[in-house]
């Protein structure tokens, strides 16, 4: 990730000081001032998130950061700080990190029973994913929730849920389950997710939330008595990619000539090391990270691990929609009693994001904190406008009385709170059913929980106050924000669509867009070298594979598996043959398989054609247009820089 992206990522972040520092003018843009505290703070932010010592360098990175700075003044000039969905955003960003400080800590017992309730059933939904990680620049969220209000709307007006996720969904899976993630239970999911899925009604759509892998809308298909995690290890064969139907057959012939060798006592996991294209499990003999239902996006795969009864049990070849598998049990694990759970949970729960767990009640913390004054002689007024209709929560707030915009409260000497507040507070709570009586003592009840919801909301409001690293991320947010619509108007939507832009791109920078060699081979193995040694003598002799395979597989027996393709030269065994040339090979021992390959031909290294690196030279383009337009913003503004100041910062920063 170049710099300057790193730069307005490493903003979400919260800081860590390594010294204080007096605050100076650093530089003005158009007579607006930027302070010394600023760069220092975020130059020692991001210093261990570089690893190009080059990007350490304080006159590079005050030009990074002046070129950061001059695109925020381009956005104010374009008057983009006043739209409503960055006004939504920010709002709703400072909801989101607001909740890392106000918190109660007895909520804990209650997500304690809550989790282990939830696990107890599974869920069974489909969800349409619009990407955006969770430390994700101000403005790809921004585009990300755009998207995702437009889903919802599309919803609500009646289309249907598995068209539009076929449509809008970002979530790779979509093309093959629709969106159906299966069952799954507590933990399974993040927390948001759980709680859309858990709180919304079978066969009824979630609003649109937020998770750290993006925004999701959530329809609930069903829910069950949870089935436990399963531990198991897998060999899969692939589906193919295209609809050609020799190619499944032989899909379906290689999943079944590998199960025949496990039926002759072939080990499983040397089996899945040598075939499973399951890259990220074959190298560990086919073993999966334990998992519950919905985990795998595979009900089919998920049916057969969890039918699976005895250790080492070993699955008939299936088909799911990723391929065809055969399963091995390694392990079931039931869910256990709340007591063998309750202290796991705990541990995970304050890994989780349900909760940071502050110790006190925050109420009492900030009493002592804050002063708080209570009117007496206008509360005593106020509480006669509460009546006995309350208990049977038909009260109304009074109107249009003397009584109704006093002052009742007043917080920390500066917070005056009037009776409005007050009373709006009091209606809400008849649905609460309290039966303190007579109403005076009710009033005076009500009051003192009004004072901790007051002193919590003027908490949250001067968090800024409080918090020094709360300030600068909303800050630094708040500016990140800008950047996202200006920098799609002038850069990303432009290097999308400029298509003879991208071709000269692409043609001026060739020598970055590069295949390695490869060869287009067959690659037969055996655990016999007899059999390997025939098969090798067939080859040079122009037999096919097909007739190879007659030959050498018989009687039931599959002695011999090949494996074809176009491969880069350090591809499995071809690794092996330090000279790869057109025709066979020699025979190689790796892990207990003899191997021979078949050289068809060979592709020399060399120039990648635009289609098959489009994506890299997009995002290329981009930089590139990037760094020229910081120099036009240069142009526009008028820059000073205090070089007096500048070098007493470079002399602090480098003791």
């Amino acid at each position: 990730m170049k710099i300057n992206r790193l730069l307005i990522f490493g903003f979400l972040l919260v800081q860590s000081f390594l010294f204080a520092q007096t605050k100076e003018v650093l530089f003005t843009i158009d007579n607006h001032p930027y302070y010394t505290d600023e760069f220092v703070r975020v130059y020692n932010k991001n210093l261990d998130l570089v690893k190009d010592d080059s990007q350490k360098d304080l006159d590079k990175y005050l030009d990074l950061f002046l070129g950061y700075k001059l695109k925020v003044e381009k956005a104010n000039k374009l008057g983009l700080q006043n739209g409503t969905s960055y006004q939504n955003e920010l709002k709703s960003y400072r909801n989101q990190l607001s909740k890392n400080y106000v918190n109660d800590s007895k909520v804990t017992n209650e997500l304690v029973r809550e989790a282990y309730e939830r696990m107890q059933q599974e869920v069974r939904a489909s969800h349409i994913l619009v990407l955006v990680d969770e430390g994700a620049s101000p403005q790809d969220t921004l585009k990300a929730y755009n998207k995702v209000i437009d889903i919802k709307r599309r919803l609500d007006a009646g289309e249907d849920f598995i068209k539009v996720a076929q449509q809008f969904s970002e979530d790779p899976s979509v093309k093959e389950n629709n969106g159906d993630l299966g069952y799954f239970s507590a933990f399974r999911m993040v927390y948001p997710f759980e709680n859309a899925a858990y709180k919304t009604k079978v066969g009824q759509v979630s609003k649109p939330f937020r998770t750290r892998f993006g925004y999701h809308i959530v329809k609930v298909v069903d829910k069950r008595v949870n089935r436990g995690e399963v531990t198991v290890a897998h060999i899969m064969i692939l589906k193919p990619n295209v609809p050609d139907a020799a190619q499944h057959e032989k899909a379906k012939a290689t999943i079944e000539d590998i199960y025949k060798k496990i039926q002759q006592g072939e080990n499983f996991e040397s089996l899945a090391q040598q075939f499973s294209e399951d890259k990220s499990s074959a190298p560990k003999g086919g073993v999966l990270q334990r998992f519950g239902s919905g985990q795998l996006s595979s009900e089919e795969f998920e049916n057969v691990a969890f039918g699976m009864v005895k250790k080492d049990d070993i699955s008939a070849p299936f088909q799911s929609q990723f391929g065809w598998h055969i399963v091995k049990l390694i392990d079931k694990h039931p869910v256990r009693s709340f007591e063998d759970m309750k202290l796991e949970l705990e541990e995970k729960i304050r890994k989780d994001e349900r909760s940071l767990l502050i110790t006190n009640s925050l109420a009492k913390k900030l009493r002592t904190k804050y002063s708080t004054v209570k009117d007496v002689k206008a509360f005593t007024q106020v509480k006669k406008l509460i009546t006995d209709a309350f208990y049977s929560q038909t009260w109304e707030v009074p109107a249009n009385t003397k009584e109704g915009n006093v002052t009742v409260l007043t917080i920390d000497k500066t917070k005056k709170i009037t009776s409005p507040a007050f009373l709006n507070f009091v209606y809400s709570q008849q649905k609460a059913n309290i039966k303190t009586k007579p109403v005076a003592k009710l009033a005076d009840e009500l009051f003192e929980k009004f004072t901790d919801e007051q002193l919590i909301v003027y908490y949250n409001e001067n968090l800024e106050n409080e918090f020094p690293e709360f300030k600068y991320v909303m800050d630094e947010y708040r500016d990140g924000l800008l950047l996202f619509d200006l920098m799609e108007k002038e850069i990303w939507n432009r290097a999308k669509s400029d298509t003879t832009g991208l071709m000269n791109f692409h043609k001026a920078n060739i020598q970055n867009y590069q295949w390695k060699k490869r060869h287009n081979v067959d690659i037969l193995s055996s655990t016999d070298k007899v059999t390997i040694e025939k098969a090798q003598k067939f080859l040079k002799k122009g037999k096919s594979i097909d007739y190879i395979k007659e030959k050498l597989n018989q009687d039931g027996k599959v002695n011999i598996m090949v494996k074809s393709g176009l491969y880069e030269e350090d591809y499995d065994v071809l690794s092996q043959y330090p000279n790869v040339a057109t025709g066979v090979t020699s025979v190689v021992l790796k892990d207990k398989y003899y191997f021979v390959v078949n050289v068809k031909n060979t592709k020399e290294a060399g120039p990648k054609d635009f289609v098959d690196c489009k994506g890299k030279v997009i995002s290329d383009y981009q930089q590139y247009l990037e760094n020229n337009w910081v120099d036009e913003l240069k142009r526009e503004f008028q820059i000073k820089v205090n070089a007096d100041v500048f070098t007493k910062v470079k002399q602090q920063l480098s003791k």
